[in-house]
């Protein structure tokens, strides 16, 4: 009986110990400022697609004039140019980059703390079971003729401790491990953008990169027949031997440029294989002209990219974290409360160890507050606001890197469209040129050097023309990527 009434006695107080601390954590307050999302300057829309007359686009175009709602670009952006070689090589990223990997770790490290810091909301349960045998001296002080020496002592303890979170120190914490994670998941999801953006550019640049190859492999078949044209007048009385030179030296010459080619080619190649995740020693693209149509990349309007860009979101979910940890230094004012209890049993005997009279149980609590600490708690907080303020600016100049780098690459695409199609009119020119010259030099009117200019302003301004394309799918992939790719803050996870 007696026993029964000291477990029910135990009970009862443990049961006033949780009523407590129910009391004290539903009483308790979260001290510092709430979070609002910062302000960030947009306009209503981009200064590129409201130009009052814009320049007709060549055929398939590269930028468009888009309604608001006409903004959506997918998740696998690149299909958009409907290349399946671009498409299995984006593929192979997610696989086998090391850069995205590393990223993926970092982002699983910050949701482990979001983890670590949530699991000080709850109390700490600790138990200790322990066996000691224990022979004392007879020669000891205060020895007691007749009393046991030796003895045993089985000891069965549990302990919980707890600190409530009154002041809403854990809460904040936890806030701002959060953000923190939620800004490193958006720091991984621009990683992904810009090593896909990147392997998209690269791609082009290699095939525009055999777009002049093949120009310059045609050239020199058509410069072999010039020569040979060269040689038989020459024989024939008609031509100098000065003339064959010439030609003989153009053909050299535009031989040298088609070798030139490859050594930018294989560095583009070597560069794919690397962001693929493939040894540079045993990857290699065959040769593929860039005789894509440039597609129309759907634009929106400016406030989207706060949405959209991950950069941007994780700039922003650094500030709110900031604004967390204004509040935990804060709750650094208030009195520290440690709530204890520990239960057992203790006995000499395995038999009745698990018994009431047995049992040994303390309850307690304390409260610790600092009382001077020569300024340490005002100048932290200080620089918990300060370091908020930093985050804020930072957001804000990200929005406005975002809006300068679609601006830019908007104009880049319209600028583009615009100066090939002055450019392939250049082109047909040159090709006139090319053709009045050699019917003049066959008809016996000028000499040899008329065609060579006329060749090599052919040339070169068939070269541009290719160079120009390379640069109009170029700036198309760095237009996706300033839009955010198919990314926007629905995808950050919350831990």
């Amino acid at each position: 009986m007696k026993a029964r009434n000291s477990r029910s006695t135990q009970a009862s107080r443990m049961e006033r110990l949780a009523l407590l601390a129910t009391v004290l954590l539903v009483s308790g307050c979260t001290v510092g400022p709430n979070y609002h999302r910062p302000t960030a300057p947009a306009a209503p829309a981009f200064k590129e697609t409201t130009v009052p007359v814009p320049p007709p686009n060549p055929a398939g175009g590269g930028w468009k004039q888009v309604a608001p709602n006409d903004s959506a670009i997918r998740a696998d952006w690149w299909e958009i140019y409907q290349d399946p070689q671009l498409d299995t090589l984006e593929k192979q990223v997610a696989v086998s980059n090391q850069t995205l990997k590393a990223s993926y770790e970092q982002y699983m490290q910050a949701r482990a703390a979001v983890q670590y810091y949530r699991s000080q909301y709850f109390p700490t349960v600790q138990v200790g079971p322990s066996a000691t045998r224990t022979r004392q001296s007879t020669n000891r002080p205060l020895y007691v003729p007749g009393s046991k020496t030796t003895y045993n002592d089985l000891f069965l303890q549990g302990q919980v401790s707890w600190e409530p979170d009154l002041w809403g120190n854990i809460r904040r914490a936890v806030e701002s491990q959060r953000a923190t994670a939620q800004a490193t998941a958006a720091d991984l999801a621009n990683v992904d953008l810009s090593i896909r953006s990147e392997l998209a550019t690269d791609y082009f640049e290699l095939r525009g990169l055999d777009t002049q190859q093949r120009l310059l492999d045609t050239t020199v078949k058509q410069y072999q027949d010039y020569l040979a044209l060269t040689q038989t007048r020459f024989t024939g009385g008609v031509a100098t031997d000065s003339d064959v030179a010439l030609a003989q030296t153009q053909l050299d010459q535009t031989r040298a440029q088609a070798i030139d080619v490859g050594v930018a080619r294989a560095q583009y190649e070597h560069a794919i294989a690397t962001l693929t995740g493939v040894p540079a020693s045993s990857f290699s693209l065959p040769a593929a002209p860039l005789d894509l149509q440039l597609p129309q990349v759907p634009v929106g309007v400016p406030s989207q990219l706060l949405e959209r860009r991950p950069d941007v979101a994780a700039a922003e979910r650094r500030a709110d974290a900031a604004n967390a940890q204004i509040g935990i230094a804060i709750a650094a004012y208030y009195p520290t409360i440690s709530l204890t209890g520990t239960g057992g049993f203790e006995s000499r005997n395995p038999g009745t160890l698990i018994q009431g009279p047995s049992s040994l149980w303390s309850l307690g609590g304390s409260a610790v507050e600092l009382l001077f600490d020569a300024g340490r708690r005002h100048a932290l907080t200080d620089e918990a606001r300060d370091v908020y303020e930093q985050n804020v600016a930072n957001y804000r100049q990200t929005v406005l890197q975002a809006f300068q780098e679609v601006e830019d690459n908007l104009s880049g695409l319209r600028i583009l469209d615009t100066e090939s199609v002055a450019q392939q009119q250049a082109v047909n020119d040159a090709q006139r040129s090319l053709t009045v010259s050699t019917n003049r030099y066959k008809g016996g009117v000028t000499t040899y050097l008329e065609v060579i200019t006329a060749q090599t302003t052919q040339l070169a301004n068939e070269r541009t023309a290719a160079d120009i394309t390379t640069r109009e799918f170029a700036a198309s992939v760095q237009l996706i990527k300033a839009l955010g790719g198919g990314w926007d803050t629905t995808k950050l996870p919350t831990p």
